[in-house]
């Protein structure tokens, strides 16, 4: 397969800038996964195409403010001086010194330390250091691994995540180009445990009365933890698919989830997942029971740099709730490998002529 195969026509005005004011009057795309049969709703709907017994996977990972903006006060020329000083007037020891720059955190390796992306990256290299927040927060460059990203250590007196909170800023995507007025509205109601980059999106949609109307009409509604990282969104290089290379992300499946969806694979109901970051963790804890001859699933505590693109084959997920991808994403081969790519493709055309709102503040589309 090439990487040609999955781009399609997106008009720039038809990426959301700006979340919806009702989270489930969005637009929802309705697809026959097998068909390709269509239908145009409102979010809020989807309690029509889910039924008692089926089990709904959902994402509580909650975004971190990553994104830091500071100023280089060091470099590897110069870190045996003693360089944390006033960023004011700091240029005059060295052309570096005071510069602004960004760290933006990807995945955390220890309490302090953090694989990043930073800019200028010509500038932080080993042994580099930065401020933020007049030097609540500094940091220094420890390493350089894989893609230029960066092993980072900080250094901080305090709570991280406070100070975190109060000095980052929400990572949104760079196709958004708006200011986020509620940095809430880039997290999902159902938000708990702290440690992604971007949000799971597909669950931006979820209302906490739509969530307990599922509930009261018998939907076990689940959830796992898929810490998203820049992996999942990293762009495809390789006009080959098949040669492309995904990051691990960090992934939790509790004992209940791996209950529920047993429970309903067992009985015939469906396995629905919210979003691709669900797919990947109820797919990545899959495992073959061979006493009763089918796939299902188990508790699991771990990372997963699972890749799926057409020809894979899927064990437990039967349907789909998710937003429209970035044409020539990874995100998009995950939706084709459920359904078809000329499907998925045909429908992603339809929703451009009905000029739905596409990406991460965009209206969802669902495969059944």
């Amino acid at each position: 397969m090439k990487l040609s195969d999955f781009e399609y026509y997106l008009p720039k005005e038809l990426i959301a800038q700006d979340p919806i004011a009702k989270r489930d009057e969005s637009k929802l795309l309705v697809i026959d996964k097998k068909t390709g049969e269509l239908s145009h709703h409102i979010f809020k709907d989807i309690i029509n195409y889910v039924n008692s017994g089926d089990t709904l996977v959902l994402n509580e990972t909650k975004v971190i403010p990553a994104r830091l903006i500071g100023n280089i006060v060091g470099t590897s020329e110069n870190v045996g001086e003693d360089i944390i000083r006033p960023h004011v007037g700091a240029s005059t020891a060295s052309p570096t010194l005071g510069r602004v720059c960004e760290v933006f955190l990807v995945k955390r390796i220890s309490d302090k330390t953090w694989e990043c992306l930073v800019r200028p990256g010509k500038k932080l290299k080993v042994g580099a250091k930065a401020s933020f927040g007049d030097g609540r927060l500094t940091c220094e460059i420890k390493d350089i691994v894989e893609d230029g990203n960066r092993i980072v250590e900080f250094s901080f007196d305090g709570i991280f995540e406070e100070i975190l909170d109060s000095l980052g800023e929400m990572p949104l995507p760079p196709y958004i180009t708006h200011k986020l007025v509620d940095k809430n509205r880039y997290q999902t109601v159902y938000a708990k445990n702290e440690g992604s980059v971007a949000a799971p999106t597909a669950g931006l949609h979820f209302t906490k009365e739509l969530l307990k109307e599922l509930e009261d009409k018998g939907v076990n509604v689940v959830y796992v933890t898929l810490h998203v990282s820049l992996g999942t969104f990293r762009p495809v290089h390789v006009e080959n698919v098949e040669e492309h290379h995904m990051h691990t992300e960090e992934f939790h499946v509790p004992q209940i989830v791996a209950d529920k969806v047993n429970e309903a694979k067992l009985t015939g109901h469906k396995v629905i997942c919210v979003g691709t970051t669900s797919v990947r963790s109820i797919e990545s804890a899959a495992y073959y029971d061979e006493d009763k001859k089918t796939y299902l699933l188990k508790k699991y505590d771990g990372e997963t740099n699972i890749y799926i693109y057409p020809g894979y084959e899927y064990k437990l997920v039967d349907s789909l709730i998710t937003n429209f991808h970035l044409p020539g994403s990874t995100l998009i081969m995950l939706v084709s490998a459920l359904s078809t790519r000329e499907i998925v493709l045909k429908a992603y055309e339809e929703a451009v002529k009905e000029k739905y709102r596409f990406y991460s503040f965009g209206d969802a589309c669902f495969f059944h």
